[in-house]
């Protein structure tokens, strides 16, 4: 079967960083594919370039077999993105704001009508539909932005940190539309640091640090029978030790005496 999304080669330099470093990638059709990294590693470089958001210095990627930079019309009627930054129009209401994005894919105002009310009612919107985004919390913000991105019923959905700064509900809501969605025959490629959220639902894991790929495959191959934060700190070479630093965090014992002088002591 044809990747849903193919990366060749793709390269992105600011000046005399390189951002992402000739990354080839296959995320295969109907996968929940988890791309990981550390802060700064190129994840959503990468993501941008992917899905048409940011001109590659070098390479090309392809969506269902389509050349996002030849067809860029055509791969964005197949995609949804969920961007880290994100950026609404914030003095639409909640269905007013779901209602512009199908209408201005040329969708049929009916369905996206249907469409808007079922995606609030299952993200827990359905209250705040005609409040205006302005006065949305950041985990509504998010679920709003979800359903924009899901309105079209795109093939590929591509969300970079998702879960970032939002509560325990929020992200209940959000993980059960997302399985709906492969659960459909759909493909996720899912961007994020937080190894947990990952291993739980992602069945492919992509890791890459500074600008490359280390390990690609099942994540069940990749935790090798570890956790998979584990598995990812000895892939990036990470290691953590406070080498006896700070040790007047620790039990009083094993303090600095950080008391104040005492007048007399010392010579005063």
């Amino acid at each position: 079967m044809e990747p849903a999304v193919s990366l060749r080669g793709l390269t992105k330099r600011f000046g005399e960083k390189v951002a992402v470093a000739a990354i080839d990638l296959d995320v295969p059709a109907g996968s929940f594919f988890g791309l990981v990294g550390p802060n700064g590693a190129g994840k959503s470089t990468t993501l941008k370039m992917a899905t048409g958001l940011l001109r590659p210095d070098a390479g090309g990627a392809w969506i269902d077999g389509t050349d996002v930079w030849a067809d860029p019309i055509g791969t964005k009627s197949r995609i949804g993105v969920l961007p880290e930054d994100l950026r609404l129009f914030e003095r639409l209401t909640g269905a007013e704001l779901l209602a512009y994005n199908g209408l201005l894919r040329g969708m049929d105002p009916d369905t996206v009508a249907v469409r808007s009310e079922e995606l609030l009612l299952v993200l827990g919107l359905t209250e705040a539909r005609d409040k205006l985004v302005v006065d949305y919390s950041h985990g509504m913000r998010k679920k709003v932005a979800l359903a924009c991105a899901l309105v079209h019923a795109p093939r590929v959905l591509f969300l970079d940190e998702p879960f970032e700064a939002i509560d325990p509900v929020s992200v209940r809501s959000i993980q059960d539309v997302l399985r709906r969605h492969t659960a459909g025959g759909g493909t996720i490629v899912f961007s994020s640091h937080v190894m947990d959220v990952v291993e739980r639902l992602c069945d492919m894991v992509a890791v890459v640090n500074e600008g490359s790929i280390v390990a690609v495959g099942p994540t069940s191959t990749i935790r090798a029978g570890r956790r998979l934060e584990d598995a990812f700190v000895d892939l990036v070479g990470a290691s953590v030790s406070a080498d006896g630093r700070l040790t007047w965090l620790g039990p009083d014992e094993l303090r600095h005496d950080l008391r104040p002088p005492v007048a007399g002591e010392h010579g005063s």
